[in-house]
């Protein structure tokens, strides 16, 4: 037992370090994109389905020796996919269908490596429960082992291994950790072996240790296996992106999560886990799922804070994937099923994961798939479609008339006060009923499903429209006074115009203002270098703003990443300053590291401002990436880094990355309210140049500070980075209102 524990402890540990190492790797390669996360995840649990399947066909087929040999032997294979990097041919992803690119080159750098170590868990335990063993009749006592190296993996990696060790040294590690693995599988093959008892032929799993083989389970109950799976890994999926989006496309963010995923795991799966809605334990649980779910659904139309709404979602989460996998844990099969019935959980893993990392984006302009999946694991309690048709109708009554009660007031509410207020009324009388019905789960289903009416409601009546890509959700809404358009992602904008008949070009507004920071960055520098420009390049399109500071016969170019955000800022229809002030710019699509290597050099001024969000790309702020840019300046050329988040602060990194390139770095940190009248938000912009006097006023400006370099800290590389320092850096500010 401790050779099984180890080895599938160990197992676990590489099988979830694996994730975000190598998603670390080519996460330049799509921009920084959440999305590359979310698509790692539907591709890593293809490939545990995969491993899954194959330790199925092996304990069904082969004794443990022969079954020892065929995977000691695709271990050894996969070993020569090692140490772990990004095949040679996938430099340059497409400009369209980003996620099919994608899945190719994990399948083909990490597939056979993955596969061969998805395979262990069920298949160590399968020979755990024909070895002969004192608890050799619950395997799944061993599951705890798995993902307690799971859960380990989550959490060193973003505290002890990205901030410390550089991706070349991680991958070498890792391959350290392999070959010691091998070994361990060898020990724990070879004493189940010993251990049992004329197991070293081929036969079905329970003839082999003498044990009658258990009765079939029937479709209903691999139904409900794969259903039960099914929620929990769309939640992941769908609340990785919503946490990514908003403050860092990181492994740091990306492992919160997975994390909570695998410890719902690690409680569910053991002996003394009550079953949900069993004893007092099991109904709190259930009472905070129903609570949680209401309160998520009102976040839609009430806002709780960043900070708040991710405690809530994250936090809702969590009950809900335990409630799932705790009611799993109570139906699983005896022993000599184990293996089938871990191929049916990666089956439900894989199907949400698909159906909210790579068909959800395709198929709805919203993220319709969360609220349909918080409600949907309403339905994963026990006992929840028990009861004949009376008992459904009895429900339904009620709640019927509750809800049509309820619609009746709050649309005469809405008619009274507000006729735009009533979808979001609607909306939270939906939630409110929702959290009434906690006690009986009929009527919680009925009014599950009105809630979710009523919420989709809310959302279909919001007047925004809504553009989805791979890179993220573009909404295009108009203030409550109709004077002006705004583009936003996420919580961030991304760009304002105002509306009204064409007088002149359209003023740049928000964070791209002439007197703002990126205004008087561009004055100064064309001011420096003679009255002009000459060639200028921005990374970042947003709504096009930027292309109303050009300037005389200056050659402005953009670079953006994101088709569908070029289409919005060519639209004339939509927002005016390409067409008004840029018609004849040219917008370069694809990754700015990867087109911007093809570009012509000899820039006055390159305008870094390709933070979707408030998620920072990180392969834009490396010392490779500061090299790159330099190579494309004018000797007396200047970089602009717009740098405004709410959560990150960059500058001291910025200046320490670019003193190992010699240099200087002024920041320019506005601190004040939103102004509506000037629609100015506050901004915080980094310049960097060899020499300060190509600055110009900037230079002798008060508003903007020369940031000192620190020798004690580590330069950010494409092998190293650290956004708990960018964290601790934001939080060691004072704080400023218009941040």
């Amino acid at each position: 037992m401790p050779a099984a524990a180890a080895a599938l402890l160990l197992s676990a540990f590489l099988l979830f370090s694996v994730q975000p190492l190598f998603t670390k790797m080519v996460l330049p390669r799509l921009g920084g994109s959440p999305a590359t996360w979310s698509v790692a995840l539907v591709v890593f649990q293809a490939l545990l389905m995969g491993g899954y399947v194959y330790a199925h066909l092996l304990t069904r087929w082969l004794g443990i020796r022969p079954a020892l040999a065929v995977h000691l032997g695709l271990m050894l294979l996969a070993g020569l996919a090692l140490p772990i990097g990004v095949p040679a041919g996938w430099g340059r992803p497409p400009a369209e269908h980003e996620a099919l690119w994608l899945v190719g080159l994990f399948a083909s750098a990490i597939g056979l490596p993955f596969f061969a170590l998805s395979a262990n868990g069920p298949l160590i335990q399968a020979w755990f429960a024909r070895s002969g063993h004192a608890r050799a009749d619950n395997p799944y006592c061993l599951y705890a082992a798995s993902n307690i190296g799971s859960f380990a993996a989550l959490v060193a990696y973003p505290l002890l291994i990205e901030p410390v060790l550089p991706l070349r040294v991680q991958a070498e590690a890792w391959l350290g950790g392999f070959v010691v693995l091998v070994l361990l599988i060898l020990a724990t093959g070879l004493s189940s072996a010993s251990g049992g008892a004329g197991l070293s032929g081929a036969g079905p799993f329970g003839a082999g240790a003498g044990m009658p083989a258990s009765a079939a389970p029937g479709w209903r109950r691999r139904g409900a296996w794969i259903g039960l799976a099914l929620v929990p890994s769309g939640l992941l999926v769908s609340v990785t992106a919503h946490l990514s989006t908003d403050v860092a496309a990181a492994p740091l963010l990306w492992v919160v999560p997975l994390a909570l995923f695998l410890l719902t795991f690690v409680i569910a799966f053991r002996d003394g886990m009550v079953l949900p809605g069993s004893g007092p334990r099991g109904r709190a649980l259930l009472r905070l799922q129903v609570w949680g779910t209401a309160l998520a659904l009102a976040s839609f139309v009430v806002g709780f804070g960043l900070w708040g709404g991710l405690a809530l979602h994250l936090g809702l989460f969590f009950v809900s994937a335990l409630i799932c996998h705790a009611t799993l844990y109570h139906l699983r099969p005896a022993p000599d099923r184990l293996t089938e019935f871990y191929v049916c959980v990666s089956l439900g893993g894989v199907l949400g994961g698909i159906a909210c990392g790579l068909v959800a984006p395709l198929v709805f302009s919203r993220v319709v798939e969360y609220p349909l999946l918080i409600v949907a694991a309403l339905a994963c309690r026990p006992g929840f479609l028990a009861g004949g048709t009376r008992t459904w109708l009895a429900a339904v009554r009620p709640i019927a008339l509750a809800g049509a009660g309820a619609a009746a007031v709050m649309g005469l509410a809405g008619t009274m006060l507000d006729v735009a207020a009533l979808p979001q009324l609607l909306a939270l009388a939906g939630a409110g009923l929702l959290a009434a019905s906690w006690r009986d789960p009929h009527r919680l289903a009925v009014a599950g499903v009105l809630a979710l009416a009523a919420g989709l409601f809310a959302m279909r009546a919001d007047a925004a429209v809504s553009v989805r890509s791979f890179f993220g959700i573009h909404r295009i809404v108009e203030t409550a006074d109709g004077t002006t358009r705004l583009l936003m992602h996420g919580t961030t904008v991304h760009g304002a115009m105002r509306l009204g008949p064409p007088d002149g070009p359209p003023e740049p507004l928000v964070y791209y203002t002439a007197p703002g920071p990126i205004g008087t960055a561009i004055r100064s520098v064309r001011a420096a270098q003679g009255g002009a420009l000459g060639a200028v390049a921005v990374v970042g399109l947003g709504t096009g703003s930027l292309a109303c500071h050009r300037r005389g016969a200056e050659s402005w170019r953009f670079y953006e990443i994101d088709p569908e955000v070029i289409r919005i800022a060519r639209d004339p229809g939509r927002f005016r300053f390409l067409s008004e002030c840029g018609r004849d710019m040219p917008v370069v699509l694809g990754d700015a590291r990867l087109t911007l290597a093809d570009a012509p050099g000899g820039l006055g001024l390159l305008v870094i401002d390709a933070f979707s969000s408030d998620a920072i790309p990180a392969h834009l702020l490396t010392r490779e990436a500061l090299a790159l840019y330099l190579e494309k300046l004018a000797p007396n050329g200047v970089l602009a880094m717009h740098i405004t988040n709410r959560h990150l602060d960059l500058a001291r990194i910025l200046a320490r990355v670019g003193a190992e390139l010699g240099l200087s770095t002024y920041v320019a940190r506005e601190a004040f309210p939103f102004d509506p009248v000037r629609f100015r938000a506050a901004a915080t912009v980094a310049v960097l140049a060899r020499d300060p006097a190509d600055l110009g006023a900037v230079a002798a400006d008060p508003a903007w500070t020369r940031i000192a370099p620190e020798s004690d800290r580590r330069p950010w590389t494409d092998d190293f980075s650290n956004i708990l320092q960018a964290m601790a850096d934001k939080l060691a500010l004072p704080r400023a209102s218009g941040d």
